[in-house]
């Protein structure tokens, strides 16, 4: 007799998710609250029209839980058909470390539209595009947070 798979079962496998709406997006944007990654990190691929952020992303599915501590893993965050980019707040030296807050996506006429990249103080990341494309991968094995602990926000 088999049975059925649990909930807990998929835990530890990596992600690969794509947004193609709004609420797609809103998934995507949680799962990558928090995540931090070196300026550097970050590129616009002109040519194929891709936007790239290599996060080490917080795994809010999977917090610990009481099972071990808090991890993070390393992730790529893509949106595609980028048309323009623009930022604002952001030193491209390689030793600064930035943190993503949220991702937002305002619609245009006929699917474009602008993603809106809000990063911890006064950063952004504004992003013109044809369509609504976002993947996020899991690109290594979840690691122990260097800090130890969940991300909190102050009330």
């Amino acid at each position: 007799m088999s049975e059925d798979a649990r909930f807990e079962d998929g835990r530890e496998r990596p992600l690969r998710l794509k947004a193609l709406t709004a609420e797609d997006l809103q998934v995507i944007s949680a799962l990558t609250q928090d995540a931090v990654f070196p300026s550097n990190e970050m590129t616009l691929l002109r040519s194929e029209r891709r936007f790239a952020i290599l996060l080490n992303r917080f795994r809010w599915e999977d917090a610990g839980a009481g099972r071990h501590a808090p991890e993070r893993v390393q992730s790529v965050l893509a949106v595609e058909d980028v048309m323009r980019a623009q930022s604002q707040g952001i030193s491209r030296d390689a030793d600064t470390i930035l943190s993503l807050m949220s991702i937002a996506f305002t619609a245009g006429e006929d699917g474009s539209g602008r993603f809106e990249f809000t990063l911890a103080g006064d950063g952004a990341i504004a992003l013109d595009v044809e369509a609504l494309e976002v993947t996020l991968k899991d690109v290594t094995k979840p690691y122990v947070a260097p800090s130890g602990s969940v991300p909190g926000h102050p009330a």
